[in-house]
Formats: structure tokens, C-alpha cells, sequence
């Protein structure tokens, strides 16, 4: 496969369309720009929908790129860089001189499928509430229970997203959701069982799985069963599955499967970091080895060093210690490669939570003060 073009054959200029569930009608966008650095796809999408077209002159003659003003948008074109895999439900009718030359400073992964169109349409018709589809659900895990068994089968659900997955059992997922086309799964080290299920959603189009293990390559997604899959992006999953969905779909990237596959895990790692609140930063992009062995080995000193002192005579003055500690070694850490950003910020907080609950449990008493004093240490010094 080339890796100076696209996968699957696509041009600036080339005007693509799709179906969209937003609106129950197609839509239309054009490509405006090709990077073959970012391998991305610059793409303007149109003000049209309606029946299926078959070329450029069924969009009629007064094209026109979408401009958003609902809501905060501002007049602004809905104009972004996506990956430079065209999906397969999409189909390219034609093309036509670029309707924008100037490029775009706008990223998602996924490409736009009307949602914008409908909500500018809503907007001009008056309607300025928050639009959510009413083929999309979101749940946590302990909502999903709770959903089965207040509506049994919901064939009207298109999209699912389940956030919290401690144990997910993917057999019954499917008998209650039969027509998903989006599928979003995410845990926090929980187990996705019978996730070969899921090859019983002839409708699939996306999957994304998160932090979720239990999975065996036998459970893989086939091709055969689920051929509408365009869209796979799966991380902190376990290693042999992993390597058998991708030598399974990469064949298919050619057909406009956006593969992305990251975060393979041996059971051995699994073990090791079951109690590593700073687990997901092992081989995050910005973030080097060196840096992550040191900010482990920092939260594993700080989370001993805490335990010890609510496990005493507790000390204000000490506790309020140990935070500056912490916060000093991530300044200094930080100053070396700049890698703590907003999501890593909060993750170093979320672990100082996740120490202090620990600690909780073990003392069988509130933490909340010694927790207050922790996070003042912390915040009297970081500067990140």
C-alpha cells in the first residue's frame, strides 16, 4: 500500500456523498486539500441534502459550502481535517474546482455526516435548543442495567456509548441494541465478555473499544459478518487480540476502513499496573519512557509516603509536605519535555484521588482533610 496517496482513491476537488441518519437524507461534501505529511484530508462540507445523487449535477447549480451560525459558531464554514481514509459508505459522484483554497486549522477523526447541517437547520428554523439525535444513547454501566430492564429491546438505537465498563456481557448488549451502526465501549481495566457478539450487528459501522480486556483473538470482529465496518479504533486492549483484528481488517484499510490500533497489552502488564492510576501515559505519543518510569516511580513514593502519615499520627504540616514534594518532582519532570498538558494535569490529580481513596479504605475513616491538605501542597508549587 502507498503511503504518498490515500488508501482508497480520492482527489482535491472530488465531491463525495453519504447517507445521513441526522437528517434521512444524503449529503454532500467536497475534499479541499490532501496532506500526505498528516495524512489527512482537508473537507468542506455542503449546504444540500436529498435523495441519493449519482453525480455533481444532481446537487443542482448553485453549490455552496455549509456556513455555521448556530449557536457560537459565528458565520464560521464547516471546514475540517479528517483522516485521509474516505470511508467506505461514502462514494465520490464527481468533482468540481474547490469551493475554498485557504486550509483548514480544524481536526476530527470522523468525517461529517450531516450532523451540522441538521442542527443549522433546526437553528434557522427557530429551534435554538441543543439538538441531541434521537437515535443516541449514553449510558454507564450501572444506567445499561438499568436500561434493560426498563425497555428491553430498543431496535431504535442507532449509536451506544457505555462509559464505567467493569464487566460488560456483549451477548446481551447485542440482543437489546440489534441495529447499532456506532458502538463506544470504554472501562477502566474492566472485561468485555463474548465480545465475539458483536459480529451479530450486521448494521456495524464504528467500534471503539477502551481500557477493556477479556477479549481472546477467537472474539475477533469478521469481516464477512459485519461488512459495513469502516471505522476500528481500539486501545488498551489485550495484545493477541489486537494482533489478530489487525491482520484481520488491515486488507480492508484499501476499502475505507480507518484502522487505528494502539495500547496492546500482555497480561503480565495488566497485572503489574492493575493499581497504576498513570497507566495510560505508558507509550501515549508526547510522553518518553524515561518521562513515564520517573512519574510512576514519583506516585508510587507519594502514595507510600501518604498512607504512612494517615496510617500515624497524622500531621497537617506533613501531609501539605508530601503534595509539595509531588508537585516539585512533576515541575521538574515537566521541565524537561513540556509533556504535561490539560488531560495530564487531570489525570495527576485523579491519581492523587485514587491514593487517598486507597488509603480510605485501608483506615477505615474519611480522608477528606488529609486529601484538602495534598492537593494544597500540590497547587502551592506546580507549575503545570
Amino acid at each position: 500500500m502507498r503511503r504518498d496517496r490515500p488508501p482508497r482513491p480520492v482527489a482535491v476537488g472530488d465531491v463525495v456523498t453519504v447517507y445521513s441518519e441526522a437528517l434521512r437524507a444524503w449529503t454532500a461534501s467536497q475534499v479541499t486539500g490532501i496532506d500526505t505529511t498528516a495524512r489527512c484530508a482537508a473537507v468542506l462540507e455542503l449546504d444540500w441534502s436529498g435523495p441519493e445523487p449519482s453525480t455533481v449535477a444532481d446537487l443542482g447549480d448553485d453549490v455552496q459550502p455549509l456556513r455555521l451560525t448556530h449557536h457560537s459558531w459565528g458565520g464560521t464554514l464547516s471546514h475540517c481535517n479528517h483522516g485521509w481514509v474516505l470511508p467506505r459508505s461514502f462514494r465520490v459522484i464527481g468533482s468540481l474546482p474547490p469551493l475554498v483554497t485557504a486550509p483548514s486549522r480544524s481536526y476530527s477523526a470522523a468525517w461529517g455526516r450531516g450532523e451540522q447541517l441538521a442542527r443549522q437547520r433546526r437553528w434557522d428554523s427557530g429551534d435554538h435548543e441543543d439538538w441531541n439525535a434521537p437515535y443516541a444513547l449514553t449510558r454507564t454501566a450501572d444506567e445499561l442495567a438499568e436500561e434493560y430492564a426498563r425497555n428491553g429491546v430498543r431496535p431504535d438505537v442507532k449509536h451506544l456509548t457505555v462509559r464505567g465498563i467493569t464487566r460488560l456481557d456483549c451477548t446481551r448488549l447485542v440482543a437489546a441494541f440489534p441495529n447499532l451502526t456506532r458502538l463506544s465501549l470504554s472501562g477502566n481495566l474492566g472485561t468485555l465478555a463474548s465480545a465475539a457478539a458483536l459480529n451479530q450487528l450486521p448494521r456495524l459501522q464504528e467500534l471503539t473499544i477502551h481500557d477493556l480486556f477479556g477479549m481472546e483473538p477467537t472474539d475477533c470482529l469478521l469481516p464477512r459478518q459485519v461488512p459495513d465496518v469502516e471505522n476500528l479504533s481500539l486501545y488498551g486492549i489485550p495484545a493477541d487480540y489486537a494482533d489478530a483484528m489487525r491482520k484481520t481488517w488491515r486488507p480492508h484499510v484499501q476499502d475505507g476502513v480507518e484502522l487505528e490500533i494502539s495500547g496492546a497489552r500482555k497480561p503480565e502488564w495488566i497485572a503489574a499496573n492493575a493499581a497504576n492510576p498513570l497507566r495510560d501515559w505508558d507509550g501515549r505519543q508526547h510522553i518518553t519512557r524515561t518521562s513515564y518510569r520517573k512519574a510512576v516511580a514519583q506516585y508510587k513514593a507519594t502514595r507510600e509516603a501518604f498512607r504512612a502519615e494517615v496510617a500515624g499520627d497524622e500531621q497537617r504540616g506533613d501531609i501539605l509536605e508530601i503534595g509539595r514534594a509531588f508537585g516539585a518532582a512533576f515541575n521538574a519532570l515537566d521541565r524537561r519535555t513540556g509533556f504535561i498538558e490539560t488531560v495530564e494535569r487531570e489525570e495527576l490529580f485523579d491519581a492523587l484521588d485514587f491514593l487517598v481513596e486507597e488509603a480510605q479504605e485501608a483506615a477505615g475513616r474519611d480522608l477528606s482533610t488529609a486529601r484538602a491538605a495534598l492537593v494544597e501542597g500540590v497547587d502551592s508549587i506546580r507549575d503545570w
